[in-house]
């Protein structure tokens, strides 16, 4: 499936601030399951710099610095992406151990992805409890306890769309029984790590068959799967997400995987405002 998305922003100041170095999150990846054809990112006030790179997990950034005060700030990302059709994991053939705890040891680089979600390390009691409650009656495998853990997830916590405000922590999700996509994503990430599996927050769009009156950045979790490598599952959408989902970051937190990161220098009450919008053709 071929999509044009064309991603903006535009922040309004009531005095000229200035800018202090700024982050971009707004390219999608180019891997097996989408392909990125054409990028083009336009940036003002006009005298900046813009200085590409990498992030941790192989994603595409942009670091990007400022010379003089302005009161406005725009970015406009316009991406051509071609999705693919995703196999069905739950019928696809796979001779590694997929027994839970996940063997990882040996992987350096995924240890990071299991460790516990609250600043000590240690996980979430709730998160515990509901993988605890994943795991009975299935025979330990991966593919069967994330299958259940959604289902758990859907009949428990209502999705319902929240644009202020961080991701909450699995026990205020359960407790509140409603959540946005990304405290979903946090949830399934959590419940996940809690038995071993590797997992992250993924930012991104979901395309729908029926167009909705406005788009909005979608959050899910991608969890690392042996014989699989890393696939995306949704809580508030499908589950093993299909071709109709792009992935633009991906990282053990969610603050880090935010379209824009950055601040201004000045008054401490002066007034802004941002407006966005996400066309999709």
């Amino acid at each position: 499936m071929k999509k044009k998305v064309i991603h903006t922003l535009a922040y309004s100041y009531e005095i000229p601030v200035l800018l202090e170095e700024h982050l971009i999150c707004l390219k999608p990846r180019s891997n097996g399951f989408q392909e990125l054809s054409k990028f083009k990112l336009k940036i003002t006030p006009s005298k900046h710099t813009i200085f590409p790179l990498i992030t941790d997990n192989g994603d595409n950034a942009f670091r990007v610095y400022f010379t003089e005060p302005t009161k406005s700030f725009s970015i406009k990302a316009e991406s051509n992406i071609e999705t693919m059709i995703h196999p069905d994991l739950y019928n696809l053939k796979n001779n590694y151990d997929l027994s839970l705890p996940l063997k990882i040891e040996s992987n350096d680089s995924l240890i990071g992805s299991i460790k516990g979600w609250f600043p000590n390390g240690q996980h979430d009691p709730a998160a515990i409890k509901i993988a605890q409650e994943a795991l009975a009656g299935i025979n330990n495998n991966v593919l069967d306890f994330l299958y259940q853990l959604i289902e758990l997830i859907k009949d428990r916590v209502k999705y319902t769309p929240r644009h202020l405000g961080p991701a909450w922590n699995s026990g205020r999700t359960l407790s509140e029984r409603v959540g946005s996509c990304r405290d979903l994503a946090i949830l399934l990430m959590e419940a996940c790590r809690c038995v071993g599996i590797p997992s992250r927050f993924v930012s991104g769009y979901q395309f729908m068959d029926k167009p909705p009156a406005k788009y909005e950045l979608h959050a899910w979790t991608e969890v690392f799967i042996p014989g699989f490598g890393w696939r995306g599952f949704d809580p508030s959408g499908c589950g093993l997400i299909n071709h109709n989902y792009v992935a633009l970051a991906s990282s053990s937190k969610s603050e880090l995987v935010a379209p824009v990161r950055g601040s201004f220098v000045g008054p401490c009450d002066v007034k802004s405002e941002l407006k966005w919008n996400i066309e999709v053709t």
